[in-house]
């Protein structure tokens, strides 16, 4: 690509900062972003806490959009790294792989969604806005094109701050509502039941197996949790057994069937 040619892409994205779809801003960002890397889909989340994540922009075909953002929306957000990277107000460029709990990618959510996705890598841009709202430009890649090369994500990392200001500059704020194509039927509860503190909280569990839950689902093997929880293993375990036991489970695919059911109950 020719300087002049950068510059006029950069124009065209400051320009789309200025406008009122996030589709002219997303697809110009999309435009900039490619002419340095290659990828296949670019997809823009706000994140507001627990609540039900709102889609700013996407580059998916429908049948596409159905597993990337309806089924993601529906709950497995609550257990995605970039949700948890986000609402803790982290900054810059991160690679799924550094954020991820050291069992994952051997996780049931890692099996029963995030496989579906055909996903070999996913990186995103995060930016924190004003008060806890966050959202994140996410760039993927699928297996067929194979991950990101180690040359791609220094650049990306790179062109970090100038991503966020631009982000910040479309989205000063997050929408009052989410945009119509995704917006909630009147009948749904509110999402911000979705606290992931309570979503047992019609279960007999204590506080700290609420706690072990949450970072079982989220991939955290035994060793992680301890360090999390700042107890040690072997108290994980008889944890673990303990809510086992109560909720008449006998492994983490019927925890994760568990969540599901929780999850699905929230929503009708």
């Amino acid at each position: 690509m020719s300087r002049s040619d950068e510059y006029g892409q950069l124009a065209t994205l400051v320009t789309a900062t200025r406008e009122t779809s996030g589709d002219l801003f997303g697809k110009a960002m999309v435009d900039w972003l490619r002419q340095h890397v290659s990828f296949d889909h670019c997809v823009i989340f706000g994140y507001r806490g627990a609540a039900r994540p709102p889609l700013l922009f996407e580059t998916f075909s429908p049948a596409e959009s159905h597993v990337f953002v309806a089924l993601y929306q529906e709950g497995p957000y609550l257990l995605d790294p970039f949700h948890h990277a986000a609402v803790e107000r982290k900054e810059g460029f991160w690679r799924m792989r550094e954020l991820a709990p050291d069992r994952f990618y051997a996780s049931e959510y890692f099996r029963s969604y995030y496989s579906q996705t055909r996903l070999a890598e996913e990186v995103g841009f995060f930016v924190p806005l004003p008060g806890k709202d966050a959202l994140v430009l996410s760039l993927m890649r699928l297996c067929a094109s194979g991950p990101f090369g180690t040359a791609d994500a220094r650049l990306l990392r790179d062109m970090a701050p100038a991503v966020i200001s631009f982000a910040r500059l479309r989205w000063p704020a997050l929408p009052a509502d989410e945009p119509p194509e995704t917006k909630q039927d009147e009948t749904i509860a509110p999402v911000n039941e979705f606290d992931r503190a309570h979503i047992w909280q019609s279960l007999s569990l204590t506080p700290r197996e609420k706690h072990v839950v949450d970072l079982v689902l989220q991939g955290h093997s035994t060793e992680s949790i301890a360090r999390a929880m700042r107890i040690v293993p072997g108290t994980v375990k008889v944890h673990r057994r303990n809510i086992y036991r109560k909720l008449k489970i006998k492994s983490q695919a019927g925890l994760f069937a568990r969540f599901v059911e929780i999850i699905d109950a929230r929503v009708r």
